[in-house]
């Protein structure tokens, strides 16, 4: 018989306190109480990949239209990606909505219905012009790889209150993912168990979700035991190993997710009526309108983050307009206007919209200048982020860009106080939020944000 090993002074004390994979993986997931009574149970981040142009959407600017073609006086811009031009006037009109009198263009009829029920953040920034610096920080805080997500964060703070699905769920559009891949939704220095769980755009969201036709409960169950049995006994060897800890429970997880998450994401057996309110039965609003929908019936079962993305691969594929503005900003709206309208109606007829957080957002935004005569380049300096449900005072607009819409000027707002007022809804005192790393106890907003005060109920 060969000697037993015997563990070492870190290895001991890791085992002790640090969540060692084996020893506190029920833990893990299981519910946990928030810091503070929470406004909003749920999170669905819809996230526009390729940066929206936010003085064609929800920022107006007249000063566009009266400089047309001039220079910003006092500024020099300089592109990501050349082709400079003068000052590009918005390419669609404005209207006023609801009782708050929100401004809002021809491109989203529908959720401009909404806009009593949303709160727009017209003065956010962010510190990179690149995609995947951007994707990162808005994620996670940071504009490097390797931390945890939002929806990680979450998982972590709050566990789940459904066993048989994933806490943590992501949807990418079906031209393809956004740039930076899985560090987008990863679990950064977190146990793998937070990170979250891609679901298939089309088709069959979960790959292999089914057994073989010959393979029975019973069968799989023994093979499940014996195989969980060999991995803990590997755990036991190796006890830092967190991807093998999240391996054995995925298989766990993907075996009482056979029957409930097939069920959670049959949006087929929908009213027709639902199927309308979310344009599942028209051809350019299908995929997203789809999406939605799961969101909702996940949510509705107990997940706690569900992050849906629009917009894939480069370019055109994403709301990246570098060249037909009008083009690529009419097809990304018309694939989600009517969706997220629908979303937000359904989500309030089922008295789960005051318990549901909706954040809509990009990386960054768009110049107001022109790129090769019909196009934007990106803008970090200000943007337009918009909430709704969960605790959001609807109907209020916070903050301002410049009269070009260049730079947040007034209340500006950063990305940590985005992810602090989240936290916040979510019954997190971002400062309290902490994992041990390196060290030194990490958040989500790093050092700095601020919990968004005026926007919340």
């Amino acid at each position: 018989m060969s000697p037993k090993r015997l563990w070492s002074r870190r290895e001991l004390l890791m085992a002790a306190g640090g969540g060692i994979p084996g020893l506190a993986l029920a833990n893990m997931l299981g519910p946990k109480a928030p810091h503070f009574p929470a406004k909003a149970k749920a999170v669905i981040s819809i996230f526009c990949y390729g940066g929206v142009s936010q003085m064609d959407t929800f920022d107006p600017k007249p000063m566009l239209k009266q400089r047309a073609g001039e220079t910003i006086p006092g500024k020099k811009i300089v592109p990501s990606q050349g082709s400079p031009g003068g000052l590009m006037p918005a390419l669609w009109e404005f209207k006023k909505y609801g009782q708050s009198g929100m401004d809002v263009s021809t491109l989203f009829p529908h959720v401009a219905q909404k806009v009593d029920e949303i709160a727009f953040i017209r003065s956010m920034h962010c510190t990179s012009n690149d995609h995947g610096p951007a994707l990162y920080q808005m994620n996670t805080g940071f504009i490097q790889a390797g931390y945890p997500s939002m929806g990680s964060w979450l998982t972590y703070g709050l566990g789940t209150e459904n066993q048989n699905l994933p806490a943590f769920v992501v949807f990418t559009d079906p031209r393809g993912g956004p740039i930076g891949g899985a560090p987008n939704w990863g679990n950064g220095f977190m146990p793998a168990a937070y990170q979250g769980t891609p679901f298939r755009p089309t088709g069959n969201p979960i790959v292999d979700l089914r057994p073989p036709k010959d393979m029975t409960d019973q069968r799989q169950r023994r093979w499940l035991d014996f195989v969980g049995k060999m991995n803990q006994d590997h755990i036991e060897r190796n006890p830092f190993d967190t991807e093998l800890s999240a391996r054995i429970e995925s298989y766990e997880l993907a075996y009482r997710m056979q029957t409930s998450a097939t069920e959670a994401v049959d949006v087929d057996i929908e009213s027709a009526a639902t199927k309308q309110l979310y344009g599942i039965n028209e051809k350019r609003t299908e995929y997203f309108g789809r999406q939605a929908l799961m969101a909702r019936r996940l949510v509705e079962r107990g997940v706690r983050f569900v992050q849906l993305y629009s917009g894939g691969g480069n370019f055109g594929d994403s709301w990246d307009a570098h060249w037909d503005l009008k083009e690529n900003h009419e097809e990304h709206c018309g694939e989600t206007d009517k969706p997220i309208a629908g979303l937000m109606t359904d989500l309030k007829a089922r008295g789960l919209l005051d318990s549901t957080l909706i954040i809509w957002h990009g990386e960054f935004g768009r110049l107001p200048i022109s790129q090769r005569m019909s196009g934007r380049d990106h803008n970090p300096h200000g943007f337009t982020v918009w909430m709704a449900g969960g605790g959001v005072k609807g109907g209020t607009c916070i903050g301002a860009t410049d009269e070009f819409g260049l730079e947040a000027v007034e209340d500006r707002k950063s990305v940590n106080d985005l992810h602090a007022t989240m936290l916040h809804l979510m019954g997190f005192d971002h400062t309290r939020l902490t994992y041990p790393h390196n060290g030194r106890n990490m958040r989500l907003t790093d050092v700095e944000g601020e919990v968004i005060k005026r926007i919340v109920s």
